[in-house]
Order: C-alpha cells, then sequence, then structure tokens
C-alpha cells in the first residue's frame, strides 16, 4: 500500500527530474523516514556554515555533519527561487522513479557546472524498492515496539561470527537490555559483501543472539570515519538506542553512551568464548583476522565452526565463492599496436577450450562499433567508452561470467572506475598493463593510425597527441617486443591460476 504523497502528474511533468548520487539517495531515504529528524531535508548555506563552525544547525540545533544535494547546472537552470511554482525538484530513483519533491530554499555554485540545492524534502510515489524492504521500518514505527528501559544498538556492518555473538550476549545480560540490530544496507559492507548477503548473514545468526528486533537502515559511508560515526550514533538514537556496542571503531555522542568491548579468546578446554586474560596462553585460540576469514572463502575452504556459527558460514560462502567460480573481470590496457587485443583473444580461446569458464571477451574495436558506436575520442567520450566496457563487464562477472576486455583505456581515472563497478558486482578484477613501447607499436602500426597522426591527419592519437597515464596499479605488466603472444597468454594464465581465479589443471596454450 503506498504511504507516499501523490503530486498531480501536471506537477510531476513540469518540474525538472534528478536522480541523486548513491549516499545523497541514502541520506534522502534517512530524510523522509525521520531516521534524521529534526532535518526535513537537504542543507542550505546558512545550516552548513553553522554546523561547520559549531556543530550546530542555524537555530542551534545540534547537529554533527553536513547533509547535502549537489546537482548539475543543466538541472538547476530548471529552478527559480522567486517562484513558487518553479523551486521543485522531483528526485528520483536510479530507474527513474519519483521518490521525493524537493522545495528549494537555496541555490549556490560548489565547483564547476556544479550546484548545492537546499530544502525540505517530502515524498512520493509508492514508497521504496528492492530486497528486504519490509525491514527497512521507520524509527518511530519501531519506537512503538521496543520494550521500556535500555536499548542495546549493534550496527552490524559486517557479518557476525560467534567473538562478536559472544560480545552482544555478554552486553545484553550487563545492562538487562533489548537488543537492536541496525544493518546498513545503501551500499557492500566494508567486507565487500553485497546488503541482501549481509542481511541473510545476521539471521543467520539470530539462533545464537538474545531476541532482538532487526532493521536495515539505508546508512552510507561517506569516507571520513568520524563523519561517519557521528552520523551512525545519530540514527542509532532515533531508532531508540540508549547504549551502543562498537563491534569495529565508532565514535559516539548526543546522549549515547558506549561500550567497548573486551579482548574474547576460544577456550580450547571447553569450547566457550571468554575474556582472554581469563583462559591460560596455551589453551587460547585467537578469533580470525578478517584476511583470514578472506582466504578461506577465497580458496574454498569451510569456515571453522569454533568461530562462525554453520548458518553463517553458509550465507558467506554463497555470497562469496571460491575465485575459481566467482565472476571476474581481465582487463587489458596498453597503446594502440602493443599486442592487447592479440593476448586477450588468445586467453580467451585457452579459457575456452578448458571449460571450467563462461568468457565474454568484449575487444576494443568491436565495442566501439556495437557498444559505442557514435562515441569520438575526446576525453570524454574516450571515458565514457571505458565506462560502458566496465559497465557490462561487471555485469558479466556478477553472474559469474569472466569478462575479457582490450580497450586502449589511457586514463587511470576510467580504468578505477572500470575496478570499482567490477567489485561492486562482487566480483575480482585483474589489470594487466601491456607495456609495448611506444617506438614498437609505430614498427607495426598495422591500421596506419600513427602515420597518419604523425603526418598531423589525425588528431587525438593516444601516444602522439594525446597522453597515456601509465598505471601504477597493475597486478600484471607485459611487454611484447620480445616475447611472443603464446609466451605472454601464458605467463596470464599462470598468474589467474595462482591467484585462483583458473583450476590449475587448466594447460597454458
Amino acid at each position: 500500500m503506498s504511504n507516499g504523497w501523490v503530486l498531480p502528474d501536471e506537477l510531476l511533468r513540469d518540474a525538472p527530474a534528478y536522480t541523486p548520487r548513491p549516499y545523497e539517495l541514502a541520506d534522502l531515504e534517512l530524510l523522509l523516514s525521520g531516521a534524521y529528524a529534526p532535518l526535513s531535508g537537504f542543507m542550505g548555506r546558512a545550516d552548513l556554515a553553522s554546523v561547520a563552525r559549531r556543530g550546530r544547525l542555524a537555530d542551534a540545533t545540534p547537529w554533527p555533519v553536513p547533509v547535502t544535494l549537489q546537482v548539475p547546472a543543466e538541472v538547476v537552470g530548471g529552478i527559480d527561487l522567486n517562484n513558487p511554482m518553479e523551486r521543485r525538484l522531483i528526485l528520483t530513483d536510479p530507474e527513474g522513479a519519483p521518490t521525493a519533491l524537493l522545495e528549494a530554499t537555496d541555490v549556490w555554485p560548489t565547483q564547476q557546472r556544479w550546484y548545492g540545492v537546499g530544502g525540505p524534502v517530502r515524498r512520493i510515489g509508492d514508497g521504496g524498492r528492492g530486497p528486504f524492504q519490509r525491514l527497512r521500518r521507520p524509527p518511530a514505527e519501531i519506537r512503538a515496539l521496543l520494550p521500556p528501559g535500555r536499548v542495546l544498538g549493534v550496527i552490524a556492518d559486517r557479518p557476525l561470527h560467534r567473538p562478536q555473538l559472544a560480545q552482544i550476549a555478554h552486553a545484553v545480560r550487563t545492562l538487562a537490555a533489548h537488543l537492536l540490530i541496525l544493518i546498513p544496507v545503501a551500499e557492500n559492507s566494508r567486507d565487500g559483501l553485497p546488503p541482501e548477503a549481509l542481511v541473510r548473514s545476521i539471521f543467520g545468526a539470530r539462533d545464537r543472539m538474545p531476541p532482538a528486533t532487526i532493521v536495515a537502515v539505508p546508512m552510507a559511508r561517506r569516507g571520513d570515519e568520524i563523519w561517519d560515526a557521528l552520523l551512525r550514533a545519530r540514527v542509532a538514537r532515533a531508532y531508540g538506542v540508549t547504549h551502543v556496542l562498537s563491534t569495529t571503531e565508532l565514535v559516539t555522542g548526543g546522549g549515547l553512551r558506549m561500550l567497548v568491548p573486551r579482548e574474547l579468546a576460544y577456550d580450547n578446554r571447553d569450547g566457550q568464548w571468554r575474556w582472554q586474560e581469563d583462559i591460560p596462553p596455551r589453551n587460547r585460540r585467537q578469533a580470525l583476522a578478517q584476511e583470514e576469514i578472506d582466504d578461506l572463502l577465497d580458496r574454498g575452504f569451510p569456515l571453522p565452526e569454533w568461530h562462525t556459527p554453520p548458518a553463517v558460514a553458509r550465507e558467506l560462502s554463497r555470497a562469496r565463492p571460491p575465485r575459481r567460480h566467482r565472476g571476474l573481470v581481465v582487463f587489458f590496457t596498453g597503446l594502440s599496436g602493443s599486442g592487447k587485443s592479440t593476448i586477450a583473444r588468445g586467453l580467451a580461446d585457452a579459457l575456452r577450450e578448458s571449460g571450467d569458464r563462461t568468457v565474454t571477451l568484449l575487444d576494443g574495436d568491436v565495442v566501439r562499433r556495437e557498444l559505442s558506436a557514435g562515441l569520438g575520442f575526446s576525453k570524454a567520450d574516450r571515458d565514457t567508452n571505458v565506462r560502458r566496457i566496465g559497465w557490462v563487464a561487471a555485469e558479466v562477472a556478477r553472474h559469474r561470467g569472466l569478462a575479457i576486455c582490450c580497450p586502449i583505456a589511457p586514463y587511470a581515472r576510467a580504468r578505477a572506475a572500470a575496478r570499482e563497478m567490477a567489485q561492486a558486482a562482487g566480483a575480482g578484477f585483474v589489470l594487466i598493463h601491456v607495456a609495448t613501447p611506444l617506438s614498437v607499436c609505430e614498427q607495426r602500426d598495422r591500421k596506419g593510425l600513427y602515420a597518419r597522426a604523425r603526418a598531423g591527419q589525425l588528431t587525438g592519437m593516444t601516444g602522439i597527441d594525446d597522453p597515456y597515464e601509465e598505471p601504477t596499479d597493475a597486478d600484471l605488466v607485459l611487454d611484447t617486443s620480445d616475447v611472443t603472444v603464446e609466451e605472454c597468454v601464458r605467463t596470464v594464465l599462470a598468474h589467474l591460476t595462482e591467484h585462483g581465479w583458473v583450476e590449475p589443471r587448466l594447460q597454458p596454450v
């Protein structure tokens, strides 16, 4: 049933529309749900200046960090603050469905062709979409369900293994509190788990924790640990939390008390988790570090039951299968004529021969013709081309295929975006720099591009009059000057085998 406030169709048609960035959409949902109360919308300049100066809104209400919306100049052009009928801005979800109406009260330039827009927001449409919507309950509804007394909040931004569950149980007993689990679902977890996988893993541990209320909350990281922690504490308080247990780093405030857990260890004598200092050193078994957990999952080994409940382990194994069964993007970059396309085709053939992987080859020339027709060779168009390749490759890898890409990809920022898209899809990303020198590439020049560029008949040629930003983060560097294609393919296969992405039995060409 809709709980939104629906605008007349004619007003929806007349108002400009914009899809905020992911963290702004998360802020929008928190504003609409009341989790950011007393904020009723995105901040204007007066509130921003006051928060920066004294940690309070312009009306002196305490508030920790900025909550802002930025929109491009072409969208701002449709807003007129002097006309009440032209202050409206429709905010949409990534699919373009209207989510909220912003009544702009302040507009100001922030950076080139971007503007800040402040003003109250109201929900429109039929509410949110996506998995586990039933868990995205507003603070007022949750507070009405909580029993009187203390409420222990746990922000579960990672799966709960036995050490964390023991900490939670001890804190609940000590405080005689009700347990409220807040699961951030606006983005992948710190461990790279998709939100829905994180939720499933928390539910997998439910029978190992005290009676609890579980809520999914669209909290997104801002890249500043202090800001993130302050906002999380504010949201927890809005949900009725009185005490918060730190399972990772957390700064709190705003009336909340923070419980900092002591170190636990596994007691080999009876299989219980106890304070580390209460167990003789010879009988202690330390909790696994996250790197150890990741390594076990990557290699396909089971997580030990003494450390992780079986139901949680099953969910983590589903979400992070062994590397040989996980999606992968192999991304070749290098100058025209460097040999990257030839190596990529040889790699694709070898993988197809083995039958262990479903392979998609996204060759630069084919992509230009089929996926990026109409794009030129300006920096913006080149970035768009690489982003399109990266997006398709990430979707292939999301479904556990192996995508091989071989554009020139001269700019580091576009390559980084391709890596981020693959990782956001839960896939691996291997960047291979085919570092054949320009002089060798020019000697090959099978398409005559370098000759035309040297003669001034062609502009924007990478390596001639357009820069190539050499990768500093390549996983593998090849040079085809004095090495055959077959040797390069064997080197790539050896790298993929060594790191667990393909089966060891795969024979190199």
